[in-house]
This record gives structure tokens, sequence and C-alpha cells, in this order.
């Protein structure tokens, strides 16, 4: 019984890498994801731009992210800092809540973020990724 209960609060424990829905991959590796975040890569495999979103707020889901990534929110604003200097890049527009996030990511073709995965709901974006939140 106990693992039912702790099953029935996985999806708010999760963070849900999501993708416009026109996007052509159905996954992504942890090296692609860090590519998009930090600028390396720029195109879903040469066939569309990829416009990167960013949650404003350090919190959970923001943590959990960026520690899957194996970076820090701070050091992520310094990688973003050297590339908008150098003129490769500005960082990615960053929203105040998930479901703006959400809103956009549907909206925006190439787009890709994350949110919390009880955020998600329908087929409005593609799942490409899902993290686990270390609640421990």
């Amino acid at each position: 019984m106990l693992a039912l209960a702790a099953g029935a609060t996985t999806a708010s424990a999760q963070v849900a890498v999501i993708a416009h829905k026109g996007v052509p991959v159905d996954s992504l590796s942890k090296t692609e994801l860090l590519d998009f975040y930090t600028g390396d890569a720029q195109s879903w495999r040469g066939e569309m731009a990829v416009v990167v979103f960013d949650l404003k707020s350090r919190g959970p889901v923001r943590d959990a992210f960026y520690e899957y990534l194996g970076k820090t929110s701070s050091r992520m604003r310094s990688i973003w800092l050297k590339r908008k200097l150098s003129g490769e890049g500005d960082p990615p527009e960053s929203f105040e809540t998930e479901v703006e996030v959400l809103q956009r990511v549907a909206s925006t073709p190439g787009a890709l973020g994350f949110v919390q995965q009880a955020t998600v709901s329908g087929d409005d974006v593609k799942i490409l990724v899902v993290i686990e939140i270390d609640e421990g």
C-alpha cells in the first residue's frame, strides 16, 4: 500500500522536458539537452531552429533540471553571458511560471522548455525527457 501511495505522488515529483509538437525528435539524450541549453547546438538535427525557454525563479523544478544537466544555475548564467558578450547568442527567454513556459513551448515552433510533469496535460507539447526530483 505504501508503494501505491508513493506512486501516486510521482507525477508531482518529476520534471518534464517539453518541446513543440512539431520538432523532429521524440526524445533527447542528456548531452543533446545540455548542448541546446548552452547554445552549442542551435537546430533540431539541422531541420529547424531551437528556441530555448527557462524559468526565472529558482525552485525545485529549475534546480532539478540544472542538476540533471550537471550545471548550477549560476554556471548556466555565466555560459550565457559569455555567449552574449562574444556575439554568439542571447540567453533563453525566461518566464515566471511553468504555465507560461508550457504555453510558449506549445505556440512556438522549435521550442524547448521544462516544467513539472503534472503541469503538462493533453497533447499540446511533446515530452522528450522525464527527470526525477530528488526530494530527499
